[in-house]
Parts: C-alpha cells; structure tokens; sequence
C-alpha cells in the first residue's frame, strides 16, 4: 500500500502493535525486555523517489499500489496509479521542493519532455540532491538549463539516461548525526544504500555504541556499507576491520573515516564469505595481508545483513565470537538465524527500532552472548 497521508495521532498505537509483533515472535529466545526507539510520526525520510506521470499539459508525482478488483495482468495484481500532491513521511525539504521542481519545468518542454522518475535525497540540515531521470539522451541544452534549475532550487542536480550521468555539482550528502555528544559527518552518494530515517540511524548508532561500551579486544564489521556503524563504533574498540563489496560504498566509507578523524579502522572490499577463508588462511593476496589479522584480536562482531538475512554457512563463523552485535531489517530472517546462532550464545539485549512508521517493517537490533558451556 502506498503511504501518501499519516494521522499522527495513530503513531502510539501503530508502534505498540509492533512491539507486541516482535515480543511474540522472539519470545522463544528469552530476551530481556525489548528496547523501543521510537521515530518521528512524520517528516522522518531524508530520501524519496517517485514516478513522473504525465497527463496532456499537467505532470505529477506518482505512486503505484494494488487494485485487486482489476483484472490480473500476467497472472499479476494489477497496479493503479496514484497522485502524491505530498508527501508527509518524507523531510520537510522534500516536501518544499516537490511542487518548486515541477512548477519550474511544467512550462520548459526540453526539462519537463520524458522525465520519467525523479530522486530526493536531503539532510537533517537541509542539503538537497535531486536526480532527474529520462527516457531521453540528455545534451549541452539540457545542462545549460539544468544549471539554471539547481541555482533556482538551491540543491544539487544530477541527470540521468540510459548510459548517461551528468552531475552538474556533486553526487552526495553530508549529513551531521550527534550522537553521545559527538557529531558524526557522514557523505552520503547518490543512487547507493543510506539508512533513510535520520533520527531512528541516530538512535541505532546510540544503541550500538551503548552495546559494546565495555568492550575489550578488535571489532569484526560485516556489509558495513558507507561506514554507517564503523564511524560511531570505532571509539570502542582498539581496532575495527569493515568488509563491504560494493566499491562505491567502500569509498564513501573511507571519506567518512576521514572525515571524522579516525585512524584505527581498515575498510576491505570483499564480501563476508571471503573474509572468513581470509580469517582461516585459506584466502591469501594484497587486501588479505593489508588487513593485518594476525595483529587482531576480534571478540566482537557486527553483521547488518539485507532482507535475506544469513544462510548457515554465513552464520557458522559469527559463532567464533564472544559477542555479536545482529541488526536487522527483516524479523523473519533474523529468527531463523537465531535458531542457529542462540546454539552457542544467548540474547542479552533486544531493541525495535521503528525505521519506518505506518508500515509492517521491523528494525531490530541483537546483541548475542557466547554461553560458558559453548
């Protein structure tokens, strides 16, 4: 279902049924008592994206969800479109530019002549990038005009078409975080994976810190992405190794240690499954040996995976460690890895984290113990 209008006064109420969700469904496991991180009941997502539907002379956002009384298309539930005027989940500066952007190009057919979807990603401080994207080869007329649009705006733009990816300023973000009583400055690039809810990554970052405040020995960081965790994590450890496959999130990562002044992280770019041959010598090479493991003493690690959650194979060498720091974006694949994983360690922390309000989602974060017996 498409989210385009919230009643915020149901926010208590919607945020109780989860918590009430995911105390049944772990209930198995004995956790203590759940930890709730509570988000803003609007203007909590920094990033938005929507289709562009044109109508005659009139354009607008657009969202699409079910109409089940339509006949099935391909053995499908067929999709209906739907106007999005606004966006009240989205930030507050989405919500300001969403009408400026199109009143600025309803009139300019080369701007406005197949725009096909358009990208918002902002900051708690109010940057902006917006990206512009068309089913059409994008010139020097277009980028004169273009030009002019994000002076206008007061962001920075970004065109795309197949092939094409003409950035007229920058392709990120700095967003600002306090967190503890510190700000953390994290570059955030366009078209790759940014936590979306500001407030509830400042309370993930709070909490995660808070886990491991007593920690002794290296920290192990698994699908560590832009650094999201490493940067607010790195204080508590004596030495922090990150894995990440994606080159552009390796990258950001890197600028973002940088940025915050820390020096006691190493960013590989390989996926878990390589790292645990690295760990166990059977994967030698450059980034292998530049990693430095025979100086580490991991007791810790961190694994934020996707949706898919782990496969055994990727559970089995979290279990080496006292101490595993889960966090997750999909309750059903996080119960099954704990089937696996409390074999060995037991639930000592449990916490929901409400990234995104008026849907089914359920952030959670774990924090696992290895037993004395295992």
């Amino acid at each position: 279902m498409v989210i385009f209008d919230i009643d915020p006064s149901r926010y208590d109420a919607q945020l109780e049924a989860k918590r009430e969700r995911i105390e049944r469904q772990f209930a198995r496991f004995s956790p203590p008592p759940l930890e709730v991180f509570a988000s803003p009941p609007s203007h909590y997502r920094m990033r938005a994206e929507f289709r562009i539907w044109h109508e005659g002379d009139d354009l607008f956002y657009a969202m699409f969800e079910a109409d089940p009384e339509a006949p099935l298309q391909r053995g499908r539930v067929a999709q209906r479109v739907v106007r999005v005027d606004r966006f009240p989940v989205a930030s507050e500066r989405i919500n300001e530019l969403m009408p400026r952007l199109l009143d600025a190009i309803r009139d300019e057919p080369l701007m406005r002549r197949k725009l096909f979807q358009v990208e918002f990603l902002t900051t708690l401080s109010g940057e902006a990038l917006v990206t512009m994207i068309y089913h059409k080869p994008l010139g020097d007329e277009w980028e004169s005009q273009a030009r002019e649009l994000q002076a206008r705006l007061g962001v920075s733009l970004i065109g795309r078409s197949r092939k094409q990816r003409l950035v007229l300023d920058r392709d990120h973000v700095w967003e600002r975080l306090e967190v503890d009583g510190r700000e953390l400055h994290y570059q955030q690039v366009e078209n790759s994976f940014t936590q979306p809810n500001a407030e509830i990554c400042r309370a993930m970052l709070h909490w995660a810190r808070d886990v491991t405040a007593d920690s002794q020995g290296d920290l192990v960081e698994l699908y560590c992405g832009n650094g999201n965790f490493t940067v607010a994590l790195a204080q508590n450890f004596r030495r922090v190794v990150a894995t990440e496959i994606s080159r552009t999130s390796v990258a950001s990562a890197q600028a973002n240690l940088d940025a915050n002044g820390i020096d006691n992280v190493h960013v590989a770019r390989m996926s878990a499954e390589e790292f645990a041959l690295a760990l166990s010598g059977e994967k030698q090479g450059r980034r292998v040996a530049a990693m430095g493991l025979a100086e580490c003493d991991f007791s810790t690690v961190l694994v934020d995976p996707p949706r898919a959650g782990l496969d055994a194979d990727s559970c089995a060498p979290l279990m080496r460690y006292s101490r595993i720091v889960y966090i997750s974006c999909n309750p059903d694949t996080l119960a099954t890895n704990l089937e696996q994983l409390t074999r060995t360690h037991r639930v000592i922390r449990m916490a929901l984290f409400d990234q995104f309000p008026w849907t089914d989602h359920c952030e959670c974060g774990v924090l696992l113990e290895r037993l004395p017996s295992a």
